[in-house]
């Protein structure tokens, strides 16, 4: 039975993470060098009653802070008598994944070559992994970190995502703007340009779901 993580649980992790340090949820944030009301409760639903998650980014930001680990803040969100298990996910060198034979039309692995890396499951269960070269997407991912990323999951504005296109370039950008027409991508690192890309040209996209780092 796949164990699936709720709202509540990522953010009682996040307060969990802030009292094993002795920090108060805006202590967290401030220390994190985010605004410090990042965290407020009030900031965990919006007007309308709906949730609202904590970014991938901004958790990453409060692990390097607090010198947390992955597996450490994973095991406040699952605690162990729920015997949460790590799975297999597919595997590949991000330097490899423009090249021909490695992905479907709709961004699913394929084929041979792949490597794998066991990962905690995820809400989505369509996901594989995709190991960073080199620095084009520093500040935010470095040479070696693994991005899971999910051909499934909906994408909207301001997410982070790998995108092919027709020409076999697979790049790391933020989602900026998307039309019927052409999609406006951004880049991670401040040295790259931004990108706008024909809708026509894009293969498929998919949303990096959690990074490992």
């Amino acid at each position: 039975m796949t164990t699936r993580l709720s709202h509540s649980q990522v953010w009682g992790a996040i307060d969990a993470l802030a009292a094993k340090y002795d920090l108060s949820a805006s202590g967290l944030a401030r220390k994190a060098g985010l605004d410090p009301t990042t965290f407020n409760k009030s900031k965990r639903t919006s007007p309308d009653g709906r949730d609202r998650w904590p970014s991938t980014e901004s958790i990453a930001k409060v692990l390097d802070a607090t010198n947390a680990s992955l597996d450490e803040f994973m095991a406040l969100i699952i605690p162990k008598e729920a015997h949460y298990k790590s799975r297999s996910l597919p595997l590949l060198g991000f330097a490899q994944a423009g090249a021909g034979g490695f992905f479907d039309d709709g961004g699913f692995p394929v084929g041979e070559g792949w490597d794998e890396v066991d990962f905690p499951d995820l809400p989505e269960g369509n996901v594989y992994a995709l190991e960073v070269t080199g620095d084009s997407m520093l500040p935010l991912y470095r040479d070696g970190d693994v991005i899971i990323c999910s051909p499934t999951a909906s994408v909207r504005r301001g997410d982070r995502v790998v995108v092919k296109t027709t020409g076999g370039e697979v790049m790391v950008k933020e989602l900026k703007r998307k039309t019927a027409k052409s999609v406006e991508l951004a880049s991670l690192n401040p040295d790259h340009a931004e990108r706008v890309v024909q809708a026509s040209d894009i293969v498929w996209m998919a949303r990096i779901m959690w990074a490992s780092q």
